[in-house]
C-alpha cells in the first residue's frame, strides 16, 4: 500500500520485537539477557502509537466540525480487536496443554477486559500478556467520551488540564503503591515481583502515560499544524531527544524487580511519564513523510508490523508448544532455537492474520466504503 508510512511500520515492528524478546528471554541465548531489562518497553511504544493514531481518528471529525460517532468508532474497534482475540482466547480455554504457565485467570476477566485489574499473577500467568490489550480497551471506551465532552466547549486549558490530571493520577497511584505496598516487601522475595506486576505494571490507571503522550501528538497535528510542521523540520533532533530519554528510562528501570528504593523507586513514580515522552518523540519523528525517519524503509518491517497483533496474541503459547514438542531443537538456549521460535511465531501469526484478522478488516473497510467513510488512518495504517 503506497500510502503506508514506513516510519510507523518500523516502530510497530520494533515494538513487537521488543515484546517477544522480553517474553521469550528465558528461552533465548544468554547473550540476549539484557532483553529482560528493556523488552517490556515495547508495550509502551505500542501505547504511544495507539494514542497517536486513535487520537487522529477521533479528532479529525471534531476539527472539521463534525460529530463523533460513538457507534462507528466502537464498531471499528470491534472489527479490529475481537475476532483474532476471541479465536486465540478460545484456543487457550480449549487447550490447557499449550499454556505457557500453569494457571489462567477466569474466563470472565478476559471477556470483560478486566484481567489486568484482578489477575493473581502468582497463580494465573497464562495469557496474562493481554493486560496491555485491556488497557487499550479501557482507553477506547473512555477517550471518545472525553472528546465529546471537551469538544462542546473546547479550550486548550481544559484539554491540557484533563491530560495532566490523568498523568498525575498515575503518579499518585504508583507512589501510594510504592510506599504502602512495595517498600514493605523484600525485593528478594517472589511476592515483591508479583505485587509490582499486579499493582504497578498491569493496572490501567498506572499505565496511561504512553497513550496520553500519543494523544498529545494527535492534538498538536490537528489543532496546531504550524507547531507540527516546525517540529518535523527538526525531526533528527526530536528522534535523538527521544532516544536520550529512553536511555534515561532504561537506567531508571534497570533494577525495578530488584530494588524498592533509590533509582528504582523513582522509576516507579516518574519513570513512566519520562519513558512515554521519549516514545512519543519517536512516533513524532516517524509519523510524517517529510521526515527521513518517516520515509526510511526497513526491509521486512512492513510484514512484521502487519502481523504485530497476531504475533502479540500467540507468541508465548507458540514458544511453549515448540519447546514442549521439539525439545531437541528448542530445548537449549541457542541461536538456532531462537530462530525456530521466531519462524514458528511468524508462521502461526500469518495463519491467524490471513484466516481471521484480514477478512474482518476487509469487512470493516467494505462497510465504511458503503457510507463513504473510509478512515484515513485505517487506509495508511491497516494494522490500526
Amino acid at each position: 500500500m503506497k500510502d503506508r508510512l514506513n516510519g510507523l511500520d518500523t516502530l510497530r515492528a520494533l515494538a513487537i520485537a521488543l515484546v517477544m524478546l522480553y517474553h521469550l528471554n528465558g528461552r533465548l541465548p544468554k547473550s540476549l539477557g539484557w532483553g529482560r531489562h528493556i523488552g517490556w518497553m515495547g508495550v509502551d511504544l505500542f501505547f504511544a502509537l495507539s494514542g497517536y493514531l486513535i487520537g487522529l481518528q477521533l479528532l479529525r471529525p471534531v476539527h472539521a466540525g463534525e460529530a463523533v460517532s460513538l457507534r462507528d468508532f466502537y464498531r471499528k474497534r470491534a472489527y479490529r480487536i475481537l475476532p483474532a482475540y476471541l479465536v486465540v482466547l478460545a484456543v487457550y480455554v480449549a487447550w490447557p496443554a499449550g499454556w505457557e504457565a500453569n494457571g489462567m485467570s477466569p474466563l470472565w476477566e478476559f471477556l470483560t477486559f478486566t484481567e489486568n485489574l484482578f489477575v493473581d499473577y502468582s497463580k494465573n500467568a497464562a495469557f496474562s500478556h493481554v493486560w496491555s490489550l485491556c488497557v487499550e480497551e479501557h482507553f477506547y471506551l473512555v477517550l471518545p467520551l472525553l472528546v465529546l465532552w471537551l469538544s462542546k466547549r473546547a479550550s486548550v486549558g481544559k484539554t491540557v488540564a484533563v491530560m495532566l490530571l490523568f498523568v498525575a493520577l498515575g503518579i499518585a497511584m504508583r507512589s501510594y503503591t510504592l510506599v504502602h505496598v512495595l517498600q514493605k516487601l523484600s525485593p528478594q522475595e517472589d511476592q515483591f515481583g508479583n505485587r509490582y506486576i499486579e499493582s504497578v505494571y498491569y493496572p490501567t490507571w498506572a499505565r496511561l502515560d504512553g497513550l496520553i503522550a500519543g494523544v498529545g501528538l494527535a492534538l498538536m497535528r490537528i489543532f496546531r499544524p504550524a507547531w507540527w510542521v516546525g517540529m518535523t523540520r527538526w525531526a533528527s533532533a526530536v528522534l535523538i531527544g527521544g532516544v536520550v530519554l529512553l536511555g534515561c528510562s532504561v537506567w531508571m528501570f534497570w533494577d525495578r524487580f530488584d530494588s524498592n528504593s533509590g533509582v528504582a523507586a523513582a522509576s516507579t513514580v516518574i519513570g513512566f511519564p519520562v519513558m512515554s515522552l521519549g516514545m512519543a518523540m519517536l512516533v513524532a519523528a516517524a509519523a510524517d513523510a517529510r521526515c527521513w525517519f518517516g520515509r526510511w524503509r526497513v526491509p521486512g518491517a512492513r510484514i512484521v508490523a502487519t502481523l504485530a497483533f497476531s504475533l502479540y496474541l500467540t507468541h508465548k503459547e507458540v514458544a511453549s508448544v515448540v519447546n514442549e514438542h521439539l525439545p531437541s531443537w528448542a530445548g537449549e538456549r541457542t541461536w538456532a532455537a531462537a530462530g525456530l521460535y521466531v519462524l514458528s511465531s511468524l508462521l502461526v501469526a500469518a495463519v491467524l492474520y490471513l484466516g481471521v484478522e484480514r477478512p474482518f478488516l476487509k469487512q470493516r473497510d467494505w462497510r465504511e466504503r458503503q457510507i463513504a467513510d473510509v478512515d484515513v488512518e485505517a487506509r495508511v495504517e491497516p494494522a490500526l
